[in-house]
């Protein structure tokens, strides 16, 4: 199975999360071909040179070209290049996973948080755009968690 990997990958953090993560998959899943464009230097070599039709046409290819794409939600809005990614795929018919793992996800059976949202500027909870994660809903799932990712990438292996 060919899996295109979405995240962000501008920050060492972003980098070395994401490097792990698809490590994790390559060792844990049998048989899976993991894109993960910070790999590919010649558009993500940041000294070098690639034009935004080179990325494009590249990222693109190995999209259209997967059997899975698992999009990274996390971050202060899902990544602008993400967010793209998420409609090529499913505009192709191509299945979704979404992680999130975003601890203000959590709480929601906390009286206290649920009453803060009746107050101005007192959420307590991250907000996505919902018609990104739909998306990603009417053509796959999103999990909270690596160990979630990896069981569900392997149930569709």
């Amino acid at each position: 199975m060919k899996i295109y990997f979405a995240n962000g990958l501008f920050s060492q953090a972003d980098f070395d999360f994401n490097a792990k993560i698809v490590a994790r998959l390559r060792a844990d899943v049998p048989g899976v071909d993991v894109y993960l464009p910070q790999e590919n230097d010649s558009i993500n070599d940041k000294e070098a040179y690639a034009n935004s039709k080179m990325i494009a046409h590249a990222d693109t290819d190995e999209l259209v070209a997967s059997d899975l794409m698992i999009a990274v939600l996390d971050g202060i809005t899902i990544d602008a290049g993400v967010a793209s990614e998420i409609g090529v795929a499913y505009a192709k018919g191509i299945p979704i996973i979404g992680l999130y793992t975003d601890s203000r996800r959590l709480g929601a059976t906390n009286q206290q948080k649920l009453d803060a949202l009746q107050e101005v500027a007192e959420n307590q909870f991250h907000y996505m755009n919902l018609y990104t994660t739909g998306l990603i809903k009417l053509n796959g799932e999103i999990v909270t968690s690596v160990d979630a990712l990896v069981e569900a990438v392997a149930a569709r292996n």
